[in-house]
């Protein structure tokens, strides 16, 4: 019989630290020190915190890891003379992190900013790759929506003017309106306010500021990386779930069916009334999608 120190054992998530090239990690981990791993890179504007619920719902068979990338959440921030805050910069992080925590092979969440993160990793390290969740992470040009003519707008004409609203979505105004500005006010109920109120004082610093700005405008050149996120799909052709939540201005349902040119064979799910954040808003329908497909590809 299992105890219920036992099943409060298996779901408990720790909150750690690593010191990485002198630089202070903290991640979440749940689940079992041998069990098939699933790495969990964040995006923007969050941190490990994004992962809280997903981590204990599968830690009954899987281990999950979920790193604050430098300059994000509860990490340390290196001096930008020393690290470069760029897509290229984290992704060389993700490969330090897994290899000081000796990851061979594991699955990889991609989500938002972690998706290209997370890919340029997979590239390097295609071997290590064993499956691919997407969870509303865009890599094709022509299915980015509506929501990037802002940030295009300074790609185009770089000045003081175009620049003022991406500074501007730096603010806790702006983190909110991240979280629940494209869903119903149903379901934006769902969405607790710690995720801006408590991550923006963490954010608000001069380097973490500049940092968030930055790289909203280092998507331009991300965009060069785009056809080779797609080769990888395509040559490599990981096992592949698509879950995705529509009602995302940024990454609408064109832009999750994209991906079935390179994967044909992905399982796409898109959850009706969810936007960017549905592990949120429709964390109950995602679970039971993500354990099944966890279930034939990590074992």
């Amino acid at each position: 019989m299992t105890s219920i120190d036992d099943v409060s054992a298996s779901s408990r998530v720790l909150h750690r630290r690593i010191e990485l090239d002198g630089l202070s990690i903290f991640f979440r981990e749940s689940g079992p020190e041998h069990a098939p791993v699933l790495l969990l890179p964040h995006g923007y504007p969050c941190s490990s915190y994004q992962y809280r619920r997903l981590m204990p719902a599968l830690s009954d068979r899987w281990r999950t890891l979920a790193p604050d990338l430098p300059g994000f959440g509860y990490s340390g921030t290196p001096d930008p003379s020393g690290f470069g805050y760029d897509f290229d910069a984290y992704a060389r992080f993700l490969g330090r992190f897994t290899e000081a925590l000796d990851l061979r092979e594991y699955a990889i969440w991609l989500h938002d900013y972690g998706s290209q993160i997370g890919l340029r990793h997979a590239i390097a390290h295609p071997e290590r790759i064993k499956a691919v969740v997407i969870q509303n992470g865009d890599i094709y040009e022509d299915a980015l929506g509506p929501k990037y003519e802002t940030i295009k707008a300074f790609w185009n004409d770089p000045s003081v003017q175009t620049r003022q609203p991406l500074e501007a979505a730096v603010s806790e105004a702006g983190f909110r309106e991240e979280f629940v500005g494209e869903i119903s006010p149903r379901l934006a109920e769902r969405i607790p306010p710690d995720l801006w109120k408590l991550h923006w004082p963490l954010m608000d610093t001069p380097v973490r500021r500049a940092v968030a700005v930055g790289l909203m405008e280092k998507l331009k050149e991300n965009l060069e990386w785009f056809p080779r996120y797609q080769r990888y799909l395509r040559e490599k052709h990981p096992a592949t779930l698509i879950l995705w939540g529509p009602e995302d201005g940024y990454m609408p349902a064109p832009a999750a069916r994209a991906y079935l040119r390179d994967v044909p064979d992905a399982e796409l799910h898109l959850l009706e009334g969810a936007g960017h954040w549905l592990l949120e808003t429709h964390f109950e329908e995602a679970v039971p999608i993500v354990r099944d497909f966890l279930s034939r590809q990590l074992t």
